[in-house]
């Protein structure tokens, strides 16, 4: 399965349903009841109601799929770059673990206060890291001095 532009669907995954609800048309002629269709099509059963409805009012053509319920709301650009920040995996984005969630994927890339947060903790952990320190020091010529105390 795939979730970029398409709808969600491989183009043979979409023939492969579209020949589930074909067969279910063929079952309504036959006056077949919606829980048998929906076992022997490992479907639900409201999907078999929506399905029947749909026939009774348009027939076959009721019953075929009318493609993907909304477009795209990200373009091509904007698609490659949330690809590009998933596949680093939500550890990257601050998270304890390897599993993206919904909830997860809104908040990383849709809440201010969690890119925050994530460049704090950055800094934080770059703060106690002399070497990345002196290395950046090093490029700038800068050297690392101490505060001085003051004398009251």
């Amino acid at each position: 399965m795939r979730y970029p532009q398409g709808g969600g669907l491989t183009a043979e995954r979409q023939a492969f349903r579209e020949r589930v609800r074909m067969e279910a048309a063929v079952m309504f002629a036959e006056g077949r009841g919606s829980t048998d269709i929906a076992r022997e099509l490992r479907v639900s059963v409201r999907s078999v109601q929506r399905w029947r409805q749909a026939w009774k009012v348009a027939g076959r053509d009721g019953v075929r799929s009318r493609g993907p319920a909304s477009k795209p709301k990200l373009g091509d650009a904007l698609f490659a770059v949330l690809e590009e920040e998933l596949s680093k995996g939500p550890v990257a984005h601050g998270w304890p673990d390897q599993r993206w969630t919904l909830a997860r994927i809104k908040t990383a890339f849709t809440d201010p206060s969690h890119l925050i947060r994530r460049l704090r903790h950055g800094l934080r952990q770059i703060q106690y890291r002399s070497d990345i320190i002196d290395g950046c020091l090093t490029g700038t010529g800068l050297t690392p001095t101490t505060p001085r105390l003051q004398r009251q």
